[in-house]
């Protein structure tokens, strides 16, 4: 079940303050992102649990990802669509944090540090969330529906079962588009053919 619902926040709720924000009412963004702030930690803790070490803390990932949501155009169709956009933000942040650490290290931004002043071990840059990008923007020019349910599944951490009720489309449905989601993805990743 969702965050924000197990929490006693309805589905009426989040409906009527996307409703206000897609009517011009900013003030209500606010309001609906502290709302649902807790579900989008949970979307940010599950994301962060396949990140390498060292990447971003889910807060900081929730907040970045709340600045692109602010600067973008706050007008939201559906709940699916907000928590689509809100996943697309934390892609977005991933990806540049990745490019970011990969300038750095080639850049040769390196010093000399003791093992006294260590405190923290962070890991290598992660390639694998940059070629994941690379095949999302490819899959959402061909099948954006498919790159969503990516989306939802692997940024936003949420099962089948809560993406059907959030796209309000039936399980089957959306288990079919994940197994050809899911084997677009492999091809793509493993240098196979990207056709679908």
């Amino acid at each position: 079940m969702l965050a924000a619902e197990e929490a006693g926040l309805s589905a009426t709720t989040i409906d009527a303050l996307l409703e206000a924000v897609s009517q011009g009412r900013v003030d209500c963004f606010d309001d609906l992102v502290a709302r649902v702030h807790g579900e989008l930690r949970v979307m940010a803790r599950a994301v962060m649990r396949t990140q390498k070490p060292g990447t971003l803390q889910p807060t900081a990932l929730v907040n970045e990802a709340y600045i692109r949501l602010v600067q973008g155009s706050p007008d939201f169709e559906s709940r699916a669509h907000f928590f689509g956009a809100a996943a697309r933000a934390m892609r977005q942040v991933l990806v540049e944090y990745a490019r970011r650490r990969g300038t750095r290290k080639r850049a040769g931004e390196a010093r000399r540090v003791t093992f006294s002043e260590i405190d923290v071990q962070v890991g290598e840059i992660d390639a694998d969330v940059l070629a994941l990008n690379e095949a999302l923007v490819e899959l959402a020019r061909a099948e954006p529906q498919l790159c969503t349910l990516i989306e939802l599944r692997y940024f936003a951490g949420y099962g089948l079962e809560e993406i059907a009720r959030i796209q309000d489309r039936s399980l089957a449905a959306v288990k079919r588009d994940w197994t050809l989601a899911r084997a677009w993805l492999f091809r793509q990743l493993s240098g196979g053919s990207a056709a679908s």
